[in-house]
């Protein structure tokens, strides 16, 4: 083995897989950048070259989705949480009441993973001297949750909004600066959703260009299915 300088650690580190922000920003620059794309898309479609409806449709999806993103990433991690912490407090109640059989249901976890029943039994008792430390473990254990690291409902809602408001406003942008048509703003939103897929792919085991390539043809095929769409009935509608 080789040597460590002084003051390091000879070891791995982990990025944080559990935080409540990765998820709903990724989702929601994604869900920003799909959806308003082929929501232009569509509207291109099925209007007349230049239309200014094209630019209000893109502003209210860009709206309505951000709110709509956050409100239902709030609810749901919120709900979340608060399963989390009510199982927690049934934990706590339990250790409290039956602390005996709580040690041995603990120890009986450990020897099933392999511990020697002594040894299981042993660390069993060393984390029941510490009724803090042992439902932090008990929880661990029997609910896969960690009590320091439970998700943000804030957090995921801001997450959710910024990334689904500038994922959104791409697609649109090329309309604001004068385009006449849904070309600028497709090689906008492609371009767009290649890099976000790549950028992906720097948290995930998937190569760069294979992340990216999955996010454009994705995204591309909602829009192209929406601009058919939009062709098809939006000049008998308008």
């Amino acid at each position: 083995m080789g040597l460590v300088p002084d003051g390091e650690i000879d070891g791995h580190t982990h990025r944080d897989v559990n935080g409540g922000w990765l998820r709903p920003a990724v989702f929601g620059a994604m869900d920003g950048l799909v959806s308003n794309f082929a929501l232009i898309a569509g509207m291109d479609g099925g209007t007349d070259p230049g239309s200014k409806v094209v630019i209000l449709a893109g502003l209210a999806g860009l709206v309505a989705g951000a709110f709509s993103m956050a409100a239902g990433e709030y609810t749901s991690v919120a709900s979340q949480r608060e399963l989390a912490r009510a199982e927690i407090e049934v934990e706590r109640r339990e250790i409290r009441r039956h602390p005996s059989l709580e040690e041995q249901e603990l120890a009986d976890t450990y020897e099933a993973k392999g511990l020697d029943p002594t040894l299981a039994g042993e660390v069993a008792h060393q984390f029941h001297t510490d009724p803090d430390q042992a439902l932090e473990e008990h929880v661990r254990e029997e609910l896969g949750i960690n009590l320091n690291d439970l998700p943000n409902p804030v957090v995921a809602a801001a997450s959710s909004f910024i990334c689904f408001a500038v994922g959104a406003f791409l697609p649109l942008l090329p309309y604001l600066l004068g385009a006449g048509d849904v070309i600028p703003a497709m090689i906008v939103s492609l371009t767009a959703l290649f890099a976000c897929g790549a950028l992906v792919s720097r948290v995930t085991s998937r190569s760069w260009w294979y992340s990216g390539l999955r996010q454009l043809i994705l995204g591309g095929a909602a829009a192209a299915i929406t601009y058919a769409v939009g062709a098809l009935v939006g000049t008998t509608l308008i």
